[in-house]
């Protein structure tokens, strides 16, 4: 199994780094700065250091600078802001594999983890053993195993082809026609989301499920039954699926479907202790399923931050929406989170925003700064 170090002395962007990696299969080691990640390299041997630009002590081109001096050619993959891009020029030629700007997404660094590791490789074959199998490029995970992000399991191939057609081109789709392809696909793959339809000849729909998610374990598992006037979603939560898709396919509902399971984490992306919240884009009739996807998105962040001993967590609202009734109950419930978890929130957001809280007596008195540096200033 490979090791990784993450040296950063940001202990949230460790523990972000660290769930990442962990989730890959790899183990991980911490260090807060580069003299403790010089000491931690000459007790252990990895196979890669993730390494912060901006650190005290040693910052992450000096620890890279000692490394190489040393004879020590583990890889490094760097982690730098926007502002510190330039470093990398230097960086680079000192020896480094790769790079990836903060604030990141987590399907973007496990994908630079891989590729440093070289551990990317060919997709499947097609049509194979009663699966239907795409021939777009792979992801591999440590033990060799490809990763894809659908699979559908339903006799009818029709069914696979056309979801391909709802998906973007970079979302990757597998079928499979029975059970027993379906069994053998999660043996040898590793899938994000898996698409289970309840009507297959000789198979029990919610026993293959149960089967399925011992192998894939991280994957969320769907029901895909026709539609009717009965509560089908209802029913088949309790028989353990997480969600439901109807068919025949609806585009809007395919949409959501995307949302929820790839776009989420572009939705809500952290900084440290700086929350920042997307613009919304769609129908206005979505409007509400935004809203409820941020504030589940923000209270996990702050779960994260209250994790990592943070008092203090900034809530960027500067691009989200402004609606009279979804507004302040977004920031009710961030601050009964936060309460919850004995964190305090600092807003940033336009002065609509704050006018709109002053209309309520539960939000009046909540400070809204009009910059992420305002928030900062108020917090020290």
């Amino acid at each position: 199994m490979s090791r990784i170090l993450t040296v950063d002395d940001s202990k949230a962007i460790r523990m972000i780094v660290g769930k990442q990696v962990t989730e890959l299969g790899f183990e991980v080691d911490e260090a807060e700065d580069g003299l403790l990640g010089l000491a931690k390299l000459e007790e252990v041997a990895y196979d890669l250091v993730i390494l912060d630009v901006t650190m005290p002590n040693l910052d992450g081109p000096g620890m890279l600078a000692k490394m190489r001096e040393a004879g020590n050619t583990t890889p490094v993959l760097m982690l730098t802001s926007e502002s510190k891009k330039s470093i990398m020029v230097d960086v680079m030629k000192a020896g480094i594999e790769d790079y990836i700007l903060k604030p990141f997404k987590p399907e973007e660094l496990k994908a630079k983890v891989l590729k440093v590791l070289k551990l990317t490789g060919p997709a499947g074959s097609p049509k194979t053993g009663g699966a239907v199998v795409d021939a777009l490029p792979g992801r591999v995970d440590p033990a060799g195993k490809q990763f894809i992000d659908i699979l559908v399991i339903d006799d009818m191939e029709n069914v696979h082809k056309k979801l391909k057609t709802l998906v973007p081109a970079h979302v990757t789709v597998t079928g499979a026609v029975s059970g027993s392809a379906a069994l053998t696909l999660c043996r040898e793959k590793v899938f994000r989301v898996v698409l289970v339809d309840t009507d297959i000849p000789d198979v029990n729909s919610a026993a293959l499920m149960n089967q399925l998610r011992t192998l894939q374990q991280h994957a969320a598992f769907l029901a895909l039954p026709l539609r009717t006037t009965n509560d089908v979603q209802k029913e088949q939560q309790a028989l353990g699926f997480d969600d439901v898709i109807f068919k025949p396919f609806d585009k809007d509902c395919i949409d959501d479907f995307l949302i929820r399971y790839f776009h989420d984490q572009e939705l809500v992306v952290a900084d440290e202790n700086l929350v920042k919240v997307g613009a919304f884009s769609g129908k206005e009739d979505r409007l509400e399923k935004y809203f409820t996807r941020v504030t589940r998105l923000v209270e996990e962040q702050i779960e994260k931050l209250a994790a990592a001993c943070f008092d203090e967590v900034v809530v960027d609202l500067s691009l989200s929406p402004i609606r009279a009734d979804r507004t302040p109950r977004l920031v009710l419930d961030l601050k009964r989170e936060a309460n919850k978890r004995g964190v305090e929130v600092r807003l940033v957001a336009g002065p609509e925003v704050s006018a709109l809280l002053k209309k309520f007596d539960e939000t009046a008195k909540l400070v809204v700064s009009a910059t992420v540096p305002e928030a900062r200033a108020r917090a020290a």
